[in-house]
């Protein structure tokens, strides 16, 4: 069952910005969502997930595919709502072998975003620990992919080519340099991203709630200021 309240607020958010700012909708990806069933929470080296998959293989699928069934009516009720993209976080799938990732995740990401496809909004797909299964990855179908702070961007995009599209990668504890220390990453970044076909720059990872409300204003400002508009 959809959270009404969820659909609700993106009404509302979608008429307050007026297209303004793009809004995008998001959920976790299958494998993370398990993690946090299998495990309870988070977890050091993600034992229980991991066992099911090799000692219970067919109840793991089995999870997965529900799993999957329930995030392509949740992202696609919020697309409805009137979410114009939607993101996929699968933050503990880069704790998976490159062959692990393969046999077990990526068939359900792939159902996923192939699903939602037929929505018509582009879909980013983002994996932590991503530099390991970038190549797997890259199959996904995402019309976006996400990278993590972990991985040099001129390497992320040389395993998954100039073809696709990228977002990230700001590390964000750098967000607690100097502002001028701040700025020399953003167009570190914002240069090596000019290889991909198209980049879209964010931090790495979610923004903490520490970080210094003038040093995120910083931030912005550099993006605009050495960015391109598509």
């Amino acid at each position: 069952m959809v959270n009404r309240f969820v659909i609700k607020a993106i009404k509302i958010l979608r008429e307050k910005l007026k297209n303004k700012v793009p809004l995008i909708g998001f959920s976790g990806a299958p494998f993370t969502l398990a993690t946090y069933m299998i495990e309870g929470g988070s977890s050091k080296n993600f034992i229980h997930t991991k066992k099911m998959m090799f000692q219970n293989n067919r109840l793991f699928n089995y999870l997965m595919e529900k799993l999957s069934l329930t995030i392509i009516s949740y992202l696609s009720a919020q697309i409805k709502a009137g979410a114009q993209a939607v993101q996929i976080f699968d933050t503990w799938a880069g704790v998976l072998t490159p062959l692990d990732y393969k046999i077990s995740v990526l068939p359900h990401v792939k159902k996923v975003i192939s699903e939602l496809k037929k929505e018509g909004v582009p879909i980013i797909y983002f994996v932590n620990d991503c530099a390991g299964i970038l190549k797997e990855i890259k199959k996904s179908g995402a019309d976006v992919i996400g990278i993590d702070w972990k991985v040099d961007m001129t390497d992320a995009i040389k395993q998954l080519g100039k073809k696709v599209v990228v977002q990230g990668n700001l590390d964000p504890c750098a967000l607690f340099l100097p502002k001028e220390e701040i700025e020399d990453r953003v167009k570190d970044i914002l240069w090596k991203g000019e290889a991909a076909r198209g980049h879209i720059f964010n931090l790495g990872h979610g923004i903490l709630p520490e970080t210094p409300v003038e040093n995120a204003i910083a931030l912005v400002e550099a993006v605009h200021k050495y960015g391109h508009k598509a």
